[in-house]
């Protein structure tokens, strides 16, 4: 039987991957989840991923670029007249807004980082790379590392408690962190 030629098997792996990790968790993630979601062979999600974690390496990697295409959008568009406690507000207000299935799955793989080592240093690398974006546009690394934290802090604690988002708050707590 001759091979079915499928370019993009790989990248449906990838998608799938995303779409169980968003589904069920990390704990619901398997290469036979995996497969059965991509409609594809148990054997080619190992092929291509020999393990979990180069899967969720590669999961990872996807989300973090849209992630980061989303920060730098809201980077690029900083009003350098706005406190930026306010324009941190902004953005906070505007990816709740987003799709919430998102923000699970990116906070699901950003997560699996401190249990899986292979996958930390895509997290980190993710971080440092809105630091170095915000503190370009800012001129001030360490205040961009704060912002980062405590927006991603906050981003977290919406997340699981569902409390409705409160700018002034946000202006209030972000000013008292900076000073």
């Amino acid at each position: 039987m001759a091979r079915r030629y499928d370019p993009d098997r790989r990248q449906r792996i990838i998608d799938a991957a995303m779409t169980v990790v968003g589904e069920r968790g990390i704990a619901g993630l398997s290469h036979r989840s995996v497969a059965a979601a991509a409609d594809v062979p148990l054997g080619s999600t190992t092929y291509h991923f020999s393990t979990l974690d180069e899967l969720l390496v590669a999961a990872l990697r996807q989300v973090n670029g849209a992630c980061l295409a989303d920060f730098a959008r809201w980077v690029d568009g900083l009003d350098p007249a706005a406190p930026l406690t306010d324009e941190v507000a902004r953005f906070v207000e505007e990816t709740l807004r987003g799709d919430r299935s998102r923000m699970v799955l990116e906070y699901e793989l950003y997560l699996a980082a401190l249990r899986r080592e292979a996958v930390r240093p895509i997290a980190a690398e993710c971080l440092d790379e809105m630091v170095r974006l915000l503190g370009q546009r800012i001129g001030d690394v360490p205040t961009a590392r704060a912002v980062v934290a405590f927006t991603d802090g906050l981003l977290l604690q919406h997340l699981l408690t569902g409390q409705p988002f409160d700018p002034a708050s946000v202006r209030a707590g972000l000013a008292g962190v900076l000073g």
